[in-house]
């Protein structure tokens, strides 16, 4: 026990550190997440404010800085936390002789390195496409993905509004796609985790862009607008569960994309009683029961 409580702590205190060397600029500009995730939030933004979609919502949207928030805790805050967490699972399962590289399938370390990106890029995409679709797909799981989807006016920092748990519950799959790769993740690979950040705060934000002929690769505001509308398909759980990509929804017919006019109603049904604070939304469904 004392062993584990070790390895939490010096996860958690590596974590704080990181973020802190983050805001100091004490690591090369290049990595540095904090203010890479700022710099991006800024122009994304900035293109909102330039180029509205629905030009009659305002630039501070409704719940801008509740989502504000949420960018920061999920992506700083609460990492501290998850890290030990999955520091001292990974432990165990080394004492039983199971270790990252031990499903390796697709070995790509030496591999040219753009090529190496593009592998990790897409195959981390999948797997992130498929853990959003059981998310809609099974009530237990629903009621904390909701939390997204109590977005009731889209702009880019709604990208990040999710409930803690999906934390959890996107990282062993996310393991279970790097261990596929080997264990093995680019020295580069924060420019995967940068470009996933910027295709995402774009895909929430009020701009309206398509990506031409590459809707079909990209995802897009358009399409993603339609994943959050009230009102979806009959018969479905679900459409457009892209998160950078919108291929997967093309090649499994979850797409759907009626029109383009931005003025759809988004949310879902009851989202009226839905919890306003973000200390209420982090409870819900866990201590509060869904309906």
């Amino acid at each position: 026990m004392l062993q584990v409580f070790k390895t939490f702590t010096t996860a958690s205190l590596n974590t704080i550190n990181w973020v802190w060397n983050c805001i100091t600029f004490s690591v090369p500009w290049y990595s540095n997440y904090f203010w890479g995730l700022v710099l991006i939030s800024l122009l994304v933004w900035g293109i909102e404010i330039l180029f509205p979609w629905r030009k009659n919502q305002a630039i501070f949207r409704k719940d801008f800085w509740l989502d504000a928030f949420y960018m920061f805790f999920n992506f700083f805050v609460f990492a501290i936390i998850i890290n030990g967490f999955y520091k001292v699972i990974e432990s165990g399962f080394a004492n039983l002789g199971i270790h990252i590289n031990s499903l390796s399938v697709i070995p790509i370390s030496n591999w040219p390195l753009g090529l190496q990106l593009l592998v990790f890029f897409v195959i981390l995409d999948f797997f992130q496409w498929f853990t959003h679709t059981l998310l809609h797909k099974y009530h237990f799981l629903w009621k904390f993905h909701k939390v997204h989807h109590s977005v009731k006016e889209m702009g880019f920092a709604a990208h990040l509004r999710y409930h803690w748990m999906e934390n959890i519950l996107y990282k062993p799959l996310k393991t279970f796609a790097v261990m596929l790769l080997g264990g093995f993740e680019p020295e580069q690979a924060y420019i995967v985790h940068f470009i996933a950040i910027a295709i995402g705060h774009f895909n929430h934000a009020n701009i309206k862009i398509t990506w031409g002929p590459l809707k079909y690769v990209l995802n897009n505001p358009v399409m993603h607008l339609y994943h959050h509308a009230y009102k979806l398909p009959k018969g479905t759980y679900g459409v457009n569960f892209g998160i950078s990509l919108s291929l997967w929804d093309y090649i499994f017919k979850t797409n759907y994309i009626p029109e383009n006019s931005g003025t759809i109603e988004i949310g879902f049904k009851g989202d009226h009683k839905f919890p306003k604070s973000f200390t209420d939304q982090a409870a819900y469904g866990i201590f509060k029961r869904s309906k």
